[in-house]
């Protein structure tokens, strides 16, 4: 066998050619950024699971365009902690149409709980802010600097604690109402559930109960009265008049006599 021959059979030549990279060094970068996106998938998705679902509990408004409410969540609590104070619980409520309330009264009650309702899409950002400096500086939720859209979703569907979480469901139906709705209904719905006293709800009652007449007979200085009673219902009664009432009263009084060249619409927006 020649040289050439033995080369050819040499285990030299017969030996597979193989190239296996070195595997590749994971860098500190590479590592923060996979428990970055495992951590945001794995908190992410419960999360947007859990807004979901909280987003389709939200009550369908678009009926309150045609129906009026049979109840509200405030009547159904009032009830409730009346039975729990060992009290019959009461309930005088009486629907009437905005055109059968007196416009001194819807006059009164956007002068004192909402004076840029007809401007607003249903938050006073300005009066949020105050309310926020106010909470910041007592250390403690207490403000809420509502309009009467939020006074609205919150008697209509929501609880009366006061929590972030509570406020942002109010602040979604809000936004919804503000959607379905006008003005007009909106306002005729606030004006029929709003509380005037214990188990006295909408301004047709409140007329009846304090003043002995229907709610279109209402003169500026009785509306004034019922629109002065609306931060605290419950505590204050215009037969009872105390010096923070009266005050009050004197203020929106004021405020109706200068807008009474320019009523409130009862049609339209």
């Amino acid at each position: 066998m020649d040289e050439q021959q033995k080369a050819s059979q040499s285990p030299i030549f017969f030996r597979p050619y193989t190239y296996d990279p070195p595997p590749l060094k994971s860098t500190g970068r590479s590592k923060i950024r996979r428990v970055f996106l495992w951590g945001a998938l794995l908190i992410g998705l419960p999360l947007g699971i859990l807004a979901l679902s909280w987003v389709m509990t939200l009550p369908d408004v678009g009926h309150l365009t045609r129906t009026n409410p049979t109840s509200t969540a405030l009547m159904e609590i009032r009830q409730i902690q009346a039975k729990e104070q060992g009290r019959s619980p009461k309930r005088q409520w009486m629907w009437v149409p905005l055109s059968r309330i007196s416009p001194h009264l819807r006059h009164a009650v956007v002068a004192a709980e909402d004076a840029l309702f007809f401007t607003h899409e249903g938050f006073d950002w300005e009066g949020i802010k105050d309310a926020a400096m106010h909470n910041l500086e007592a250390g403690e939720f207490k403000r809420g600097g509502s309009t009467i859209t939020q006074q609205l979703a919150k008697n209509l569907y929501l609880s009366s604690e006061r929590s972030l979480f509570r406020k942002a469901k109010e602040a979604l139906i809000t936004w919804e109402l503000e959607q379905h709705l006008t003005k007009k209904r909106i306002l005729e719905l606030y004006l029929n559930v709003a509380e005037w006293g214990h188990g006295i709800y909408g301004a047709e009652a409140a007329a009846q109960h304090h003043f002995g007449k229907p709610a279109h007979e209402l003169t500026s200085d009785e509306a004034a009265w019922l629109a002065a009673m609306l931060p605290s219902p419950r505590r204050y009664d215009p037969l009872r008049k105390t010096t923070f009432l009266t005050r009050r009263h004197e203020r929106i009084l004021k405020w109706i006599d200068k807008q009474s060249a320019a009523p409130v619409p009862v049609t339209g927006e």
